[in-house]
């Protein structure tokens, strides 16, 4: 089932009612985020991390943990290409279905398989990896309240183009780029869903947002934007 055309509605109406989520940047500065989820994939992350070399952009990861202990070489090769890392689960389960418990064991494996596959103390990951955003953006305000309870900062959307359902790089690249406005914060997927036309989909969306003059920055980078704004 397709839900593309309803994602720009619910950014407007769960962006003011969960003010503590990071949606988007601010609307006065010309930049956006791209950021991916579900990976690292061996046969889809390598040439996504090619095409942002190419054209010198950093773009932000939320990678499963189990993912992460499969294929810790990628995950080492997106920290050292200089990409920011966040959290999406230790699996793809439904954050509102885990016990509180079970939650924080799936981000601090997460984090632990973090710092083994990139070589860094288990302490600076767990320090400075702290973005985590819902699979499927399913969240609840008790899973807020738990998420800032333990320090974590959660993190949302503001153009999602259901890249994963594999609608084909025209599909998309016109869905973002009718969505898109100072600030975006943009899902696409390097995973088993939507992995297969990642690169060639990215390949295409940086010249067409280069040339609407946008700026490419992370998550932290929205952060500190809203932290300054306010």
């Amino acid at each position: 089932m397709q839900l593309a055309p309803l994602y720009p509605v619910l950014y407007r109406v769960l962006n003011p009612l969960f003010p503590a989520c990071l949606w988007a940047g601010q609307s006065t500065h010309p930049v956006v985020a791209l950021t991916f989820d579900d990976g690292p994939h061996p046969d889809y992350t390598p040439p996504l991390l090619d095409v942002l070399e190419r054209y010198q952009v950093t773009a932000s990861f939320f990678v499963l943990g189990q993912r992460v202990d499969r294929y810790p070489d990628l995950t080492q090769q997106i920290y050292q290409r200089g990409h920011w890392l966040g959290l999406h689960g230790y699996r793809h389960e439904g954050f509102p279905w885990l016990s509180a418990q079970a939650l924080r064991q799936s981000l601090t494996d997460t984090q632990r398989a973090i710092a083994h596959a990139c070589g860094l103390e288990p302490t600076v990951v767990h320090q400075q990896v702290r973005d985590v955003r819902p699979p499927n953006g399913l969240f609840t305000p008790k899973t807020l309240s738990d998420l800032e309870r333990w320090h974590y900062r959660p993190v949302m959307w503001s153009v999602v183009p259901e890249d994963w359902l594999e609608p084909g790089v025209d599909v998309v690249l016109d869905r973002v780029l009718q969505q898109v406005q100072n600030g975006s914060h943009i899902v696409l997927h390097d995973g088993y869903y939507g992995g297969r036309d990642v690169a060639a989909t990215v390949e295409r969306l940086i010249p067409a947002l280069v040339a609407r003059n946008f700026r490419f920055v992370t998550i932290d980078d929205l952060w500190q934007q809203m932290a300054i704004a306010s």
